[in-house]
């Protein structure tokens, strides 16, 4: 599993989504929702509370939620079951040796869920929406990235 030659498209992006899996969910998703949180109280201190506010205190805890979850999943080290430790640590493994391919799950996904709310919370167009969640997936990509990246010198 070292060289990529081996290693085909498919199987490529199944080891990606499961090198995501592996990030610590829960903590990112009470990071997110502490972010959401101080994005919504501060939205609601400015402008007051509505929609457009509410959507962008989602997108917040979104992009704080993958941002955390898809760098967790890069760093790797947490805890895994008992059957699968064999499986985890390979996978682990190439999540640390490809930190940017496993960046790229969390990223669309940020993308996908960011047009959603969007769409459904706000009139913004289809194409802004999908402006907004292009540029924040783009940062929830290079962040991730970044800290596997860094993270892989140091090993």
């Amino acid at each position: 599993m070292s060289h990529n030659s081996e290693i085909s498209k498919a199987e490529r992006r199944r080891l990606a989504i499961a090198s995501a899996t592996l990030g610590p969910w829960r903590a990112a998703a009470a990071v997110g929702g502490l972010g959401g949180g101080v994005a919504l109280a501060f939205g609601a201190i400015d402008d007051g509370i509505g929609l457009g506010m509410l959507a962008g205190a989602l997108s917040v805890a979104l992009m704080l939620f993958f941002m955390v979850g898809g760098a967790g999943a890069v760093l790797g080290g947490g805890p895994s079951a008992a059957g699968a430790a064999d499986t985890d640590r390979r996978i682990r493994r190439w999540a640390a040796a490809h930190p940017w391919r496993v960046a790229a799950v969390p990223g669309a996904l940020m993308v996908a869920a960011d047009v959603v709310v969007r769409q459904v919370l706000t009139s913004q167009g289809f194409f802004g929406s999908l402006w907004e969640g292009l540029w924040r997936g783009a940062l929830v990509v290079g962040v991730v990235g970044v800290v596997g990246r860094v993270s892989r010198g140091r090993r």
